[in-house]
């Protein structure tokens, strides 16, 4: 998750106005509430980055540094150096009131139960694309299933819809623990929150409050996508009781190629290279995402030796450009010399003179150094 953007956390593009980023911001931040999710490490780690995310880009200075330079861009600007926008608590704030409102201490009128979700209206389904699927865009069909209120029971999972106060947290929709002098609030385990409980579960959804139904759905996968990207489908999420629909999120797992190895858009292959090829400078043929390409060696390369083919990486999947191709050499020596290779090599290394004995030179005086240790 981390590797994400801000506005990817946030869902929004990367030309969104401050009201848009504002609103997108409450509705994750609210999503993801660690008390809205008890015990999800998952959904409080998305919290604190909807949070992180929202300071960056609803400062328009932090938000500049950041289009410009990434994260590391921003090093220097929290506590310790640079203003902080105040506005993300405040709005946060705000969101708690709204969230926690009749759960205890608000003075607002306590929300419905019967008019309260027993589920998320936005769903995922995770999906595994092939590293080329990935590279260049294609389409799938998806299948999936969502969650739609019962309408027998209205939603409720209670025989005719009635409800009654849970018995475990005697109607606040929380219930507490103590540890020492500290007291500790989370969600309802049997009312979700609600503060109501079915007096009969309804038979015909076996009081889950709704059933669940199959669709299939086409998606069309932009080209540069990589594992953790997510795709949101709008309108074909879960069906909330009175009839509004959530959206569909669809997270994908890329496989990886025997060849090339992805690092954000660029692309590394190691390419096997004789060590009469490194030495004489050979020039190459060697494979790329989009077809082949001429590999000059320069005279002597080393082993590990990289060269760089600008833009002839991965697409970035918001458009900005591409990135490189990167061939590293491993250098390939042979395992076994014959007397006739032997030979050649041997006349090969005379042919050099004293060039091909680079030891007598430069370790000379180190041998007679260490002579003189003993004498």
């Amino acid at each position: 998750m981390e590797d994400l953007s801000y506005y990817e956390i946030l869902e929004v593009s990367k030309n969104a106005d401050k009201t848009t980023i504002k609103k997108a911001y409450r509705a994750m931040a609210k999503k993801y509430h660690p008390d809205k999710n008890p015990g999800d490490a998952e959904a409080e780690k998305m919290f604190k980055l909807c949070n992180e995310a929202y300071q960056c880009l609803s400062d328009e200075q932090q938000r500049s540094i950041y289009d410009r330079y990434g994260k590391e861009g921003l090093q220097g600007m929290g506590s310790g150096g640079g203003r902080r926008s105040s506005g993300g608590f405040d709005d946060l704030s705000s969101m708690f009131e709204e969230m926690f409102n009749g759960f205890g201490g608000s003075s607002r009128s306590r929300q419905n139960p019967a008019d309260m979700e027993k589920y998320s209206l936005d769903l995922n389904v995770d999906i595994v694309l092939e590293f080329d699927e990935a590279i260049f865009g294609c389409e799938k069909e998806v299948t999936f299933k969502y969650k739609n209120a019962c309408k027998e029971c209205k939603g409720t999972g209670a025989k005719d819809g009635k409800l009654s106060t849970c018995k475990q947290c005697k109607g606040q929709g929380q219930v507490y623990m103590k540890q020492g002098f500290m007291t500790f609030s989370q969600t309802c385990p049997v009312c979700q929150g609600t503060g109501s409980a079915a007096t009969d579960p309804c038979k015909k959804c076996h009081g889950n409050g709704y059933d669940e139904v199959e669709e299939k759905v086409t998606v069309k996968i932009p080209a540069g996508v990589d594992s953790g990207n997510r795709l949101r489908v709008s309108g074909k999420g879960n069906i909330g009781k009175r009839g509004s629909r959530g959206d569909l999120y669809v997270t994908f797992e890329v496989k990886q190629d025997k060849h090339f190895i992805r690092d954000d858009n660029d692309v590394y292959i190691e390419i096997p290279v004789f060590f009469t090829q490194a030495v004489s400078g050979e020039t190459l043929t060697i494979p790329s995402l989009r077809g082949e390409l001429e590999l000059k060696l320069e005279v002597a390369t080393r082993d590990k030796q990289r060269y760089t083919f600008r833009g002839e990486g991965i697409e970035d999947v918001h458009g900005h450009g591409k990135g490189d191709l990167i061939a590293i050499i491993n250098l390939q020596y042979p395992s076994k010399l014959n007397d006739e290779q032997l030979e050649l090599l041997s006349k090969l290394q005379e042919s050099f003179g004293i060039e091909s004995k680079p030891h007598e030179s430069v370790l000379a005086s180190a041998i007679e150094k260490m002579k003189s240790w003993f004498k």
